[in-house]
């Protein structure tokens, strides 16, 4: 009896050692911070999209303090250059979150070498066990701001700055320019594609050219704030910032600024990480969930004007107004959405490929 006692007490004991041993390895897996990596296609001193990635990954950093170690890398081509740069991120991280379009298909074959690596996909589509994506509905954004252009034009004319013929920038386009011509119906837009995110010097000739032909409003789907220099150098000329509040360079050029707001995402799925919790999701979040918000209105703007965009914003927010709702047609013609339908966010919004009609620019191929 007295040694039967004895291997129970025995047994007790090696289960409370083994116990005590999983608890505090496990305690010292969850107490090691995250270690999370930021690709960004520009400079941080963009003061556009790379900017305000940025700015989320610096929230995330003032967030969680020492539970997460934070690396960047700016300005990487999306080429050759973005594999072997996440490659490199992927072997010393536990979460890495690639910021711009092109970067798609390297971090999906990244991604595949690194099963045990979470990787985030900004604005991209295609999805893995241990890859995310994610994107925000600017042109939600773009919808306000193309009703206030529509009423503050003298010219009737807009000027559109855009990067790459994408469908996020091809939606965003569309999206203004129906909004413009909801409140003016003699609305044209003038677009000059760039081919570039940031390049200072063709974004200022970009809008310099559309000013020539005629815009006296300049939006952009580029990273710089040359086109707001250049609008607040030129007298009769509003535009509106890119990504982040633009005002510094536009004091009274600037209408308002389509702000990029990712910091509280970016909290979200780096803490899922240290919880053990996170999985492969596809998040398309707009101005309900802020993550698109926007800078001050000028004092420019007429209070009606004022008001109209803030109707927008609220219409937009509790869903009472969807930016493409039909009918619409594509440019050729051809229908597109019948009266009052709207489109899914897959396939028709995130891949859009096509112009709506009314716009008379030649498609980029």
């Amino acid at each position: 009896w007295r040694r039967s006692m004895s291997n129970i007490r025995l047994r007790s004991i090696l289960k409370l050692s083994l116990l005590s041993a999983v608890l505090a390895f496990t305690s010292n897996v969850f107490a090691d911070p995250v270690k999370a990596a930021f690709v960004y296609i520009g400079p941080t001193g963009d003061h556009g999209w790379t900017y305000a990635h940025d700015q989320g990954a610096k929230y995330l950093k003032a967030q969680m303090g020492d539970d997460v170690v934070v690396t960047t890398v700016e300005s990487v081509e999306e080429n050759s250059d973005s594999e072997r740069v996440i490659t490199s991120l992927a072997r010393k991280n536990d979460i890495i979150f690639t910021t711009s379009f092109g970067y798609m298909n390297p971090t999906l074959k990244v991604a595949k070498r690194y099963p045990d690596v979470n990787f985030e996909h900004a604005t991209g589509y295609m999805l893995a066990d241990n890859v995310s994506v994610y994107s925000a509905r600017f042109y939600e954004g773009r919808h306000v701001i193309g009703k206030i252009a529509g009423r503050m034009t003298k010219t009737n004319v807009i000027g559109y700055i855009a990067s790459f013929p994408i469908p996020e920038v091809i939606r965003g386009i569309n999206a203004a320019y129906l909004a413009a011509k909801s409140v003016n119906p003699d609305i044209q837009i003038k677009i000059i594609w760039v081919y570039t995110w940031y390049d200072p010097g063709k974004e200022a000739d970009a809008a310099n050219a559309l000013i020539a032909q005629g815009a006296d409003i300049i939006m952009q789907h580029t990273d710089s704030t040359a086109p707001m220099t250049v609008a607040e150098e030129t007298e009769g000329v509003y535009a509106f910032g890119q990504a982040s509040d633009m005002g510094a360079w536009g004091p009274t050029s600037q209408l308002t600024s389509i702000i990029d707001y990712w910091g509280p995402y970016y909290l979200s799925r780096v803490q899922a990480v240290k919880d053990g919790t996170w999985a492969s999701s596809d998040t398309f979040d707009g101005i309900r969930q802020g993550m698109v918000k926007f800078a001050p209105m000028s004092s420019a703007m007429p209070l009606e004007v004022k008001q109209e965009a803030s109707k927008a914003i609220i219409d937009v927010m509790t869903g009472a107004v969807h930016p493409f709702t039909g009918p619409i047609n594509k440019q050729d013609g051809s229908p597109w959405l019948a009266e009052g339908e709207t489109p899914p966010a897959y396939p028709d919004l995130l891949t859009m490929d096509f112009y709506v009609e009314g716009i008379d620019s030649k498609y980029p191929n």
